[in-house]
């Protein structure tokens, strides 16, 4: 099968200025690229005022969770509707493999954020997930699975036994085409380990010539696990992670740099400066970032642990409910956050009507004060609700990050089964590629974020790029057509025409093809 995409402004994904050219597709390769193909095809794409990029590749997805599911498609379609071909998965920690699937712990799998249908070895995902996916996958194995798998949630010290079992996982995915693995220092277990755990781990991944990437134990100016009077947590979290980096040499990603409160904002420049100074000593660390402000949470997010663990009967008595207010109150200003930033995304199947708005507006609509409002929200989901938290970031920050050449771009975003959707989900991307254009950004550059130089980040071979022999993994947008809207979060991006996944069609002409072409890569391998 040959397909012709005729003069399209192509970005070929190397960051260098695009031109006005022909790409022609032969079966699953790039087959030629030039500005007057004349080669008989089976059929042509008049690309005229469209763009035509290499595939667009999300640097930091959990999708692998969904991959075997038999309703796949509703959590992979809004990926592809917005231009994405391939994800980089098993992040924070957590992959669907990686343990023996007769562990008694194989339950507590994906620390409550994830639920897998199935888990196993690596071999045994990637034989399950080959006929049955949207996207590329690139996977990467979690050491919170690998751990869990060996002691479940336990908070101690693992033994030497237990240590070896939970590496020789690592040592079998890595072996099998693994890119990498991933740490989750925020969640359990991963919050629990000691620092020579995490470099054991870490060296094995630099072993085999992998990446790691890792969610820190830290996002905000202030978090649990560190002193309080103290230089910023989250400045203190990228510390540890660079400890780990040095001490086991392995290539590292710090996951979705946020800044999570408006106070966590000056530490903008002390940690882009933390980057660079370990670059600057030959260590090769870099990072990824959102477009969207603000992110998912769990609505028990400023909740101390000893609330959600006393008698429901005792909770809201005189003096705990005190403690509790007082609590809240200063953790609200030691973030810079406010019950306005708390956008309510699902409470239980029959509190719908409170979907979508923030606790500041459902509190001045029952005409309660907020706090009183939110501990209402946290008792009728049993704490199990959650929410959107804002500030993150803010426009300014997202400009100075895309304009960063450490950075590539990701969704970090699934598609939830009930309540508000996470606009990164359906939208990261082109929003990407609107703040291109308003922060005066390069549109190669943005370009090159989402393609190439992910793909060269995390060493995934012949993808990237619109390059002779390359996979046809291609993205075809309007750049003066793409439109989002952030109010909407399932809002499905205007201006994305057609995305090919190994060679074939996934988005014809704005219509999903609900084609299963996508493959699990393999390092080395494919």
């Amino acid at each position: 099968m040959k397909i012709l995409l005729k003069g399209g402004f192509v970005i070929d994904g190397s960051g260098e200025k695009g031109f006005v050219g022909d790409v022609l597709l032969e079966d699953d390769k790039i087959a030629d690229v030039g500005t007057n193909i004349t080669e008989k095809v089976d059929e042509t794409i008049d690309c005229t005022n469209l763009a035509v990029s290499a595939g667009w590749i999300d640097a930091h997805s959990h999708n692998d969770f969904f991959a075997d599911r038999e309703d796949a498609q509703k959590f992979f379609e809004p990926f592809v509707r917005q231009g994405i071909t391939t994800q980089i998965t098993g992040n924070c920690g957590f992959s669907p493999f990686g343990i023996d699937e007769k562990s008694p712990y194989a339950d507590k799998v994906g620390g409550g954020l994830f639920h897998a249908k199935h888990v196993g070895s690596f071999c045994d995902f990637v034989k399950r997930s080959t006929d049955n996916l949207f996207v590329n996958i690139v996977p990467l194995i979690g050491h919170g699975t690998a751990r869990i798998g060996v002691s479940g949630y336990d908070s101690r010290q693992l033994t030497d036994e237990e240590l070896k079992k939970s590496l020789s996982f690592v040592e079998e995915a890595m072996e099998n085409g693994a890119f990498g693995g991933s740490l989750g220092l925020m969640y359990e277990p991963g919050i629990y380990c000691q620092k020579d755990e995490l470099v054991s781990f870490a060296k094995t991944i630099a072993k085999y010539g992998g990446i790691l990437t890792v969610h820190p134990r830290a996002c905000s100016k202030v978090a649990l696990g560190f002193p309080l009077i103290s230089k910023p947590h989250l400045e203190l979290a990228l510390d540890e992670v660079i400890d780990v980096m040095k001490q086991s040499g392995v290539k590292t990603e710090f996951s979705h740099l946020i800044f999570v409160g408006q106070t966590s904002w000056k530490s903008l420049e002390p940690m882009l400066k933390k980057f660079y100074d370990a670059r600057e000593e030959g260590f090769d660390i870099a990072y990824d970032n959102y477009s969207f402000e603000y992110g998912a949470s769990v609505i028990t997010v400023v909740l101390p642990a000893w609330y959600m663990k006393m008698d429901k009967n005792k909770r809201n008595k005189g003096w705990p409910r005190f403690k509790l207010k007082t609590m809240v109150w200063i953790t609200k200003k030691l973030l810079g956050i406010d019950f306005c930033d708390f956008t309510v995304a699902y409470v239980s199947p029959d509190r719908k009507c409170y979907e979508g708005k923030t606790v500041a507006q459902i509190a001045k609509e029952e005409n309660a004060s907020a706090f009183d409002t939110y501990i209402k929200l946290v008792e009728l989901s049993d704490g199990k609700g959650r929410m959107y938290l804002g500030k993150y970031y803010d426009k300014k920050i997202i400009r100075r990050l895309m304009q960063d050449d450490l950075s590539v771009f990701m969704t970090d975003a699934w598609v939830e089964e009930e309540g508000v959707q996470n606009g990164a989900a359906f939208q990261a991307f082109p929003l990407f590629v609107k703040y291109s254009e308003e922060f005066d950004i390069p549109i190669e550059k943005t370009i090159a974020k989402m393609t190439g130089k992910t793909a060269d980040r995390f060493g995934i071979q012949n993808r990237g790029k619109i390059k002779k022999g390359f996979f046809a993994d291609i993205t075809i947008f309007d750049p003066k057509g793409i439109e989002v809207n952030k109010e909407i979060a399932n809002f499905s991006p205007s201006g994305i025409k057609y995305v090919i996944i190994n060679g074939k069609f996934a988005l014809k002409d704005g219509e999903f093809m609900a084609t299963k072409n996508g493959k699990v890569i393999l390092k080395n391998k494919n």
